[in-house]
């Protein structure tokens, strides 16, 4: 019995004494790991996840399309086109003309009715059509264009002011800005996408002739003619083409800068015509190459090689071998910025043209003059004539054959035309300056013959005819 109390007793006593060390050591140490890794959740979790709200400012575009939208209308032009004569047509008759319907997008930007469209939108219509943004239609007439830089001006009559934009400055718009490219393609009201402008002056004809705003906004068939506007919602360009294999928009959008449209619907508006005021320099955009050819310090601006004679540059005082870096404020680097300025400026106009010559820069007041020389398809180049040219051949009107074509030079020698023949006439129509030449070939009417009326060395006038 002895024993028994003995092993029972000492059993508790085993029992009591391991509860009390691990009471006393081993909870004792699990409550303070426990304690440990509270005070290090912190560090792993975040107890705040919002960011700064102005460390990142999202574009906001609502302002810009609301004065947008409702100035941007849908174009619709409807054309009368005969189909190509056919064999057909010998035994069954001429097929009779079909109309033939083109749309695209215009925008207003007078109260009075006065819309902006491109060239090629409207170009051959017997009828042009504009429906609003509220889907009233009227019918419009064509005020003027100007094929160059494909560009028309249109009008309606409404019953009340319109909605309209008003012009941005072009100049001023910067590569990585946002824009927004409102259009009404295919009359599903007015339509807006964004972008960015991804280059400014780009040349798509490879003459140098064209300076559009690049932009990666989306633009489809249809958009043509339609608004690029800033974030203020200001017209900074006319949308007029699409780089594209299949006809769709890839991701390249070009537009017409508003400065060169304003300007252009201030001269239709005010002469039916564009007046443009030419520098009268010839040369090409520096690069690293031709600079170190030519023991240049300077690879960026833009190289006179030649200067025209009776034109402001000459007159100036500009030589050949000056490096033209400035126009006004305008930064020139190539070619297209040239022109692109040129074309915001009228005759009689004076720019300061920055230039580089012997190593020093020299600021030149230039006064822009009308163009005295143009292109003629058939021939080449033409240039106005001066009295000792028309005293020549006892006339008092016409203008001379500065240079031929290369592919038509041998046709007009065997016909007895030279260069420093006079071409008198177009179509009937007298030609005292290059501008007449340009207004003749413009109101000459589809699908009619060009009449060119020219003296020949015999000294007899003679007319050519070219389809």
């Amino acid at each position: 019995m002895k024993k028994i109390l003995m092993l029972l007793s000492v059993s508790i006593l085993g029992g009591v004494l391991t509860l009390g060390g691990y009471k006393l050591f081993i909870e004792e140490k699990n409550s303070q790991t426990a304690v440990e890794q509270v005070s290090e959740l912190p560090i792993f979790v975040p107890t705040n996840t919002t960011t700064d709200s102005s460390s990142i400012i999202a574009p906001n575009f609502v302002d810009a399309a609301e004065k947008s939208l409702d100035a941007v209308v849908h174009v619709k032009n409807t054309a009368i086109v005969s189909a190509p004569t056919t064999m057909s047509d010998f035994f069954f008759g001429r097929s009779q003309p079909r109309a033939q319907v083109g749309t695209g997008s215009g925008v207003i930007i007078s109260p009075t009715g006065y819309i902006v469209t491109n060239n090629h939108v409207i170009q051959n219509a017997n009828e042009i059509s504009i429906t609003l943004n509220d889907n009233k239609t009227y019918m419009a007439e064509l005020v003027g264009t100007d094929e160059a830089t494909d560009i028309a001006l249109i009008k309606i009559e409404a019953d009340k002011d319109l909605p309209f934009m008003a012009f941005g400055d072009s100049d001023s718009a910067k590569i990585g800005e946002w824009v927004l490219a409102v259009g009404n393609p295919f009359n599903l009201n007015s339509t807006v996408t964004a972008g960015i402008i991804s280059a400014k002056s780009r040349d798509l004809s490879g003459r140098n002739t064209q300076s559009f705003i690049q932009t990666d906004a989306a633009v489809n068939p249809g958009n043509s003619g339609g608004a690029l506007v800033n974030t203020n919602g200001d017209l900074i360009g006319i949308n007029t083409a699409i780089s594209s294999r299949d006809g769709s928009y890839i991701g390249y959008s070009f537009a017409v800068p508003s400065n060169i449209t304003r300007k252009i619907v201030n001269d239709i508006m005010e002469y039916g015509n564009v007046q443009n005021g030419i520098l009268g320099v010839v040369g090409g955009a520096l690069n690293s190459k031709f600079a170190q050819e030519n023991g240049l310090d300077i690879a960026e601006g833009f190289y006179v090689s030649e200067v025209t004679e009776d034109t402001g540059a000459e007159k100036a005082g500009i030589q050949s071998g000056d490096i033209i870096r400035k126009i006004d404020n305008v930064e020139i680097s190539k070619f297209s910025d040239l022109t692109g300025y040129l074309k915001t400026k009228s005759p009689e106009d004076v720019v300061n043209v920055t230039l580089i010559r012997d190593g020093e820069e020299e600021i030149v007041p230039v006064t822009l003059l009308k163009p005295s020389i143009t292109i003629l398809q058939p021939i080449g180049k033409l240039r106005n004539t001066t009295k000792k040219d028309l005293e020549k051949y006892n006339i008092d009107y016409g203008v001379k054959i500065s240079e031929f074509y290369e592919d038509y030079k041998s046709d007009w020698y065997n016909a007895g035309v030279q260069e420093g023949s006079i071409v008198t006439k177009i179509n009937g129509k007298k030609l005292f300056s290059v501008d007449d030449v340009q207004n003749a070939v413009k109101t000459r009417s589809f699908n009619k013959p060009l009449l060119i009326e020219v003296i020949n060395k015999e000294g007899e006038k003679v007319v050519y005819s070219f389809r």
